[in-house]
């Protein structure tokens, strides 16, 4: 692996907003010289609309669950308890990574955790994030700013999905969510979030 310090932060849950304006004040006063970070979490349900997102993927608004529009890319996506998020604080400079194989590094780590689970994964080029058969079972959605990144992944493990009904997935009508505890019989959802962020570290300073 790539020598560069890390630091891992398990923030438990957090409110969205909250924690939204602490990676924007981390990114915006970090130096060459700061440690990359992995926020690990859970949040509050929340509906959370990129900067190009359209209100037309909104598909039902009769719920008491916030919308809130974002600065990351990408449309639509919903997150609630259950669902594991790893914020990625990186410098992609320092490391001599396009934003492009950021997130190429970012899905096989996730690819390589679900394959260590025994399950068969794929990314794909053109809708950025991660798919078992075809259904998909994280989100990857990224800022830039001053050559770092932030916000993240989103991984979907053992949660209430209803509320992905709400909306077009990622702005993709029609496309269905699927989570970990479908697929595999885990214990404890921290054991798998702490499995799933080293295989997503290992991945990107490999």
């Amino acid at each position: 692996m790539t020598n560069i310090a890390y630091s891992i932060k398990n923030l438990g849950i957090t409110d969205y907003q909250t924690t939204w304006q602490e990676m924007k004040s981390f990114t915006e006063n970090r130096s060459h010289e700061t440690r990359d970070e992995y926020w690990v979490l859970q949040h509050n349900p929340v509906f959370t609309l990129g900067v190009a997102g359209r209100e037309e993927h909104i598909l039902n608004k009769v719920h008491n669950i916030p919308i809130i529009r974002v600065d990351r890319g990408g449309q639509i996506t919903y997150h609630g308890i259950g669902q594991i998020i790893i914020y990625a604080l990186i410098d992609i400079k320092r490391l001599g990574l396009s934003i492009r194989e950021l997130v190429i590094r970012l899905e096989q780590g996730i690819v390589d955790y679900l394959a260590s689970v025994g399950i068969n994964a794929n990314g794909d080029r053109c809708a950025p994030g991660v798919y078992v058969d075809g259904k998909k079972i994280a989100s990857i959605g990224l800022k830039v700013r001053k050559n770092c990144t932030y916000h993240g992944i989103s991984f979907n493990a053992a949660m209430d999905t209803t509320p992905f009904n709400y909306i077009n997935v990622c702005g993709y009508s029609g496309l269905q969510v699927i989570q970990l505890k479908d697929l595999v019989v885990f214990e404890n959802i921290n054991t798998e979030s702490t499995k799933l962020t080293n295989c997503i570290i290992q991945s990107v300073y490999k």
